[in-house]
C-alpha cells in the first residue's frame, strides 16, 4: 500500500522560504515520478513540480524560478524547496506519485 506523508508546511512572511518533504512507502520510490500541487481556499488543485525517477524536473510558470523540487532516493523522500514566497502562495501543499495523494502540509505567507 502506498502512503505519502507531507511535512515542513507552516506560517511564514513574504520573502521568506520553507521546505516541503514527502516520505513515500509501499513504493519502489527510485522508480517513480513524484510531484507537488497544491489548493488554495476556493480553488482547484492546480499542479506546482514534477521530478522523474530519473531527476527531470519541471515546474508551473508561476512558480519557476522560485521553487525548487528534488528527491533523494535513498531516504525515499522528495522536497520542495520554496523561496520568496508570495502571499498567493499560501495553499495546502500535497505530493502525489502513481494517482495516490497525501493529506497535504499548509503554507500560508503573509504579506
Amino acid at each position: 500500500q502506498v502512503q505519502l506523508v507531507e511535512s515542513g508546511g507552516g506560517l511564514v512572511q513574504a520573502g521568506g522560504s520553507l521546505r516541503l518533504s514527502c516520505v513515500a512507502s509501499g513504493v519502489i520510490f527510485s522508480r517513480n515520478g513524484m510531484g507537488w500541487s497544491r489548493q488554495a481556499p476556493g480553488k482547484q488543485r492546480e499542479w506546482v513540480a514534477s521530478i522523474s525517477g530519473g531527476g527531470v524536473t519541471a515546474y508551473a510558470d508561476s512558480v519557476r524560478g522560485r521553487f525548487t523540487i528534488s528527491r533523494d532516493n535513498a531516504k525515499n523522500t522528495v522536497y520542495l524547496q520554496m523561496n520568496n514566497l508570495k502571499p498567493e502562495d499560501t495553499a495546502v501543499y500535497y505530493c502525489s506519485t502513481q494517482s495516490i495523494w497525501g493529506r497535504g502540509t499548509q503554507v500560508t505567507v503573509s504579506s
